[in-house]
């Protein structure tokens, strides 16, 4: 028995990529499992999102992309996220494609390529209006020149056109239309220049959702891969035929009678208000629980729904049961599904003012993954 485990369904990331599948009309997919895949664990998801369709996956960095490889999963993969002296030769060497929305970023791929003794494959990147990465709508002809010739001096393809939506999970927001005229402009000076990417992609998982136009070649679906909307204000999850893959829990570690007044945690925030029982839960800001959860959050424990009592403290907090019945290694659940009743992580996010991408991908390396046997009767894995 551990303190805590977060128990990851991989069946449920198959089949909420079967799903985006089906949303995503005749585009490819690509699974993004960068951050431990969400805080999923990468490499288990990564071959469950291919299991259940996915053509590509996606990572912000080439360490990630390399321990895929090591791993043998050699899906086409794309790593967008570079700095100076990265390490692109492993990268081309590994077959890893790579973004680049910055003539420096070039030359180093077209180094790397040097070195590998391979062409890179590249995906040219256009700021439509994110101002994150990309090249500006003035720089982009600059970069598009840099990318044709080193795709003359034979070290570089460019095999992709892409972009990133900055409001896509507010429907109608009128920078939408904007960015599509930019990114439909970007690809036809592209394309006037000669240049013929494989894949043209610009939508994430709530334009596979809610914006066609923006679907293209290929769709980029992170958080509704892992069962999570991107559109709460529209619905749950099953509204889009989703399943939330991870349920965290913690295990009881202490259960007792206080009396009525009792002082509980750092600061004394909380007092009983009777006598009551409370238990402690082996999880905390350590543990990706965040202390803003105090006294805010709510945990399922003893067949109820029960607000963090008092601090969210490094390594464990509190709730008060009443007169409930409990012991020591019971199960404590913070979020899941929703099918017991316990709270959810987009009901966590809007309890702390953030999004369900933060209350997942934040639960830390302390905690083990565990992942549930998938229906065709493989073994449990833990890591």
């Amino acid at each position: 028995m551990v303190p805590g485990e977060a128990r990851i369904d991989l069946d449920a990331v198959s089949s909420n990529v079967a799903a985006l599948r089906e949303h995503a009309g005749g585009a490819g997919l690509m699974a993004v499992v960068k951050a431990d895949g969400y805080g999923h664990g990468m490499l288990p998801v990564a071959r469950a999102a291919l299991a259940g369709g996915a053509g590509w996956l996606g990572v912000a960095l080439i360490d990630e992309a390399l321990e895929l490889r090591v791993a043998g999963v050699y899906a086409p993969l794309l790593a967008w996220l570079t700095v100076p002296g990265d390490r692109f030769a492993a990268a081309v060497a590994a077959d890893v494609d790579l973004g680049a929305g910055a003539s420096w970023t070039l030359d180093e791929i077209a180094k790397g390529a040097v070195e590998a003794d391979r062409p890179a494959r590249v995906h040219l990147k256009i700021d439509t209006g994110l101002s994150r990465g990309g090249a500006t709508v003035a720089d982009w002809p600059e970069l598009v020149r840099s990318a044709r010739r080193h795709e003359a001096d034979g070290l570089v393809r460019v095999v992709g056109v892409w972009s990133h939506l900055a409001c896509a999970d507010e429907p109608g927001h009128p920078s939408l239309d904007a960015q599509l005229t930019a990114f439909r402009d970007a690809l036809a000076y592209a394309e006037a220049q000669g240049l013929r990417p494989e894949v043209r992609h610009l939508a994430n998982s709530a334009a596979t959702l809610t914006l066609p136009g923006a679907r293209y070649d290929l769709v980029r679906t992170g958080i509704a891969a892992y069962g999570l909307t991107p559109v709460p204000q529209l619905g749950g999850p099953e509204r889009y035929g989703l399943r939330p893959a991870m349920t965290l829990l913690g295990r009881l570690a202490v259960v007792k009678r206080v009396a009525g007044g009792a002082a509980v945690s750092y600061g004394h925030t909380y007092r009983t208000e009777r006598p009551t029982t409370l238990a402690l839960v082996p999880l905390g800001y350590g543990d990706g629980v965040p202390r803003a959860a105090s006294s805010r959050a709510e945990v399922l424990v003893a067949g109820r729904r029960r607000r963090i009592a008092g601090r969210v403290c490094m390594d464990q907090f509190v709730v008060d049961l009443g007169d409930d019945a409990a012991a020591a290694g019971d199960e404590a659940v913070l979020f899941g599904p929703g099918d017991a009743g316990e709270p959810t992580a987009q009901d966590w996010a809007e309890v702390l003012d953030t999004i369900s991408y933060e209350i997942v991908t934040r639960v830390g390396a302390r905690v083990p993954r565990t992942y549930e046997a998938p229906r065709d009767g493989r073994e449990e894995r833990r890591s």
